[in-house]
């Protein structure tokens, strides 16, 4: 795998660490895949930050909870691709998985309401009442509790790429 390269003016260049493809129908078998997955993803990716057991928890519970969105997808053919990779102390999260095109405007509309300004309100009011859907919550607890960066970026296919920047190694909790 060679750098990973977006073509957003000005970004730096992620350096890929691991990615792990399945099929969808295999995926979405059992519930347990999505922490499994998480798991040794996390503990492969964390062995070099300065606390590798408080970033792989992190991560972890982050990459979980993305893959638990991925799980809940209509669409019943098709690959699941996770690729992480890293600039400093930023990981990166490509989540790309089929969705049916309602799912796909749901999650383009979901992330820019992520990157508003709004959007600590909007995930504590989903937290304590019904303001957001339960599908919105896990993409505003990122943006809010992990200061995840997250975007939308074309895919193949009946598919979308979910892109969320982790700047895990600098948070402070």
């Amino acid at each position: 795998m060679g750098p990973v390269h977006h073509e957003l003016a000005g970004e730096p260049t992620f350096a890929p660490m691991i990615q792990i493809d399945m099929e969808i129908k295999a995926f979405v078998s059992a519930w347990r895949h999505c922490d499994y997955v998480s798991t040794y993803t996390a503990r492969m990716i964390s062995q070099n930050r300065s606390d590798s057991v408080r970033h792989s928890n992190l991560f972890s519970s982050a990459l979980n909870e993305l893959l638990e969105v991925a799980f809940r997808t209509r669409h019943a053919g098709g690959e699941l691709a996770c690729r992480v990779s890293r600039h400093g102390a930023t990981d990166r999260i490509e989540l790309t998985f089929p969705c049916v095109p309602e799912e796909r405007e749901f999650y383009e509309e979901a992330v820019s309401r992520v990157a508003g300004t709004e959007a600590r309100e909007r995930y504590l009011n989903s937290v304590s009442g019904d303001v957001a859907p339960s599908r919105e919550v896990v993409l505003l607890e990122l943006a809010v509790d992990y200061n995840a960066v997250l975007r939308v970026e074309e895919a193949d296919g009946d598919a979308i790429k979910l892109v969320v920047d982790l700047p895990l190694e600098g948070l402070q909790h």
